[in-house]
């Protein structure tokens, strides 16, 4: 990339910036400009808001940040429960790209393959890496956002070789072939001892019936990480996840890549021009469909275990958020609303990493030379979303810079 992006500066060069870019590397700018998004989503936890709500308990407006920077604790949906779809969904969507870029540079099947599988590889050791920090040992655990992208990504590379007709069956198979497996595992009974896979006496999620099979700790994947965890080495013997994450939902959020898939295929079989109408056609026909397998219980959508009907849902919303961002990017050109988002999209590994990595640093930096007076010129009780906007805004600019010395952390 040769742009001068010491221009970058200056507002009404924004969208020159942008459509340079967009040109030199042939990239998608409102799938950056999403991507972007989504990060600045993850790395906002930094603001704190409910911290903040806490000290506001009647404030609506902080009590709706706090519960959108938050994840439900078992069905429905967020703002914060978008993060992990939308970074799922966006790998898919990159894939029909970086598949036309790497067969125009002459690369044969094998040596992509070859980068297929380690590029698997180093994102499920990244997610061991960044869940073993405060770990006496390497923590293998495999419900990390990047684990969960690299058990699955290989699969989503091969199918990104097939029609489209079989991509969809593929996608459907998969999303029947697991909830038949979990509807077909024993559901708990009414004595199932909760206190010992850690759900607490006063826990208000418990399904009745049929969702039962999708209850927290008590179902088809809790039974596969006790056997399959255990077999590695650990600390102390696995019983359960606080948060009851699990290693099979690799499965579901493979199909969360495949819907991806289907959305950078159209993309690309489209351009100049926006698929538009499939990408809210899609995300209607998803979003409802999830709905209905939730209300009528045959699978609720729960995120924390990644069940098919969340797959169906989130991904909906997913095409929405591309719908949207496609529309303001591309329809309608508010290029310079995308800069700041695609400084961080284009940067996405880079901004995950600085997230999980750079917090106690920067923050502990701003409470040593800014001291406790200045950190509360807003009062205490805004003291954590001010210490936030200043760590995040340093995240913005470690990003910024990078873009501007060309530094792209790629895999």
């Amino acid at each position: 990339m040769s742009t001068n992006v010491e221009s970058v500066s200056q507002p009404k060069q924004l969208s020159n910036v942008i459509e340079t870019v967009e040109k030199q590397q042939q990239r998608n700018i409102a799938v950056d400009a999403y991507r972007g998004f989504v990060m600045l989503l993850m790395m906002g936890e930094v603001l704190q808001f409910s911290r903040v709500a806490h000290s506001f308990p009647n404030n609506p407006i902080w009590q709706f940040l706090s519960f959108n920077q938050s994840h439900v604790e078992w069905a429905g949906m967020s703002l914060h429960d978008t993060i992990q779809p939308g970074f799922t969904f966006l790998v898919g969507v990159a894939l029909p790209y970086s598949l036309r870029s790497r067969q125009r540079k002459g690369e044969g099947f094998n040596r992509m393959l070859g980068h297929t599988i380690w590029r698997s590889f180093v994102l499920v050791a990244l997610g061991f890496f960044l869940r073993s920090m405060n770990s006496p040992m390497t923590n293998f655990t495999f419900e990390d956002t990047l684990t969960q992208i690299g058990l699955g990504y290989t699969l989503a590379f091969l199918l990104t070789f097939a029609r489209p007709r079989w991509q969809w069956i593929s996608f459907a198979g998969l999303l029947f072939a697991y909830w038949l497996a979990w509807a077909l595992y024993p559901a708990p009974g009414a004595d199932f001892p909760w206190a010992s896979v850690g759900v607490p006496a006063n826990w208000h999620h418990l399904y009745t019936g049929f969702a039962s099979h999708w209850n927290k700790n008590s179902n088809l994947g809790q039974a596969f990480d006790v056997r399959f965890l255990n077999i590695l080495p650990r600390p102390s013997r696995f019983l359960f996840n606080d948060g009851g994450y699990l290693t099979l939902s690799f499965i579901p959020t493979l199909g969360t890549m495949l819907l991806g898939l289907a959305a950078g295929r159209w993309s690309l079989e489209s351009a100049p021009n926006i698929p538009m109408r499939k990408f809210l056609l899609a995300g209607t026909a998803l979003v409802a469909a999830g709905l209905l397998f939730h209300f009528t219980g045959i699978c609720p959508i729960v995120k924390r275990i990644w069940t098919p009907s969340w797959t169906l849902f989130s991904g909906g919303v997913c095409f929405f958020f591309l719908a949207a961002f496609s529309w303001v990017i591309d329809v309608r050109k508010h290029r310079g609303f995308a800069f700041p988002l695609v400084v961080v999209g284009m940067n996405s590994i880079a901004a995950y990493l600085i997230a999980h990595l750079f917090e106690e640093f920067v923050q502990s930096s701003f409470r040593i030379h800014l001291g406790a007076s200045a950190l509360n010129i807003l009062g205490p009780a805004l003291e954590p979303l001010l210490l936030g906007a200043l760590t995040l805004i340093s995240y913005w600019l470690i990003l910024y810079w990078m873009f501007k010395k060309r530094i792209f952390v790629r895999i």
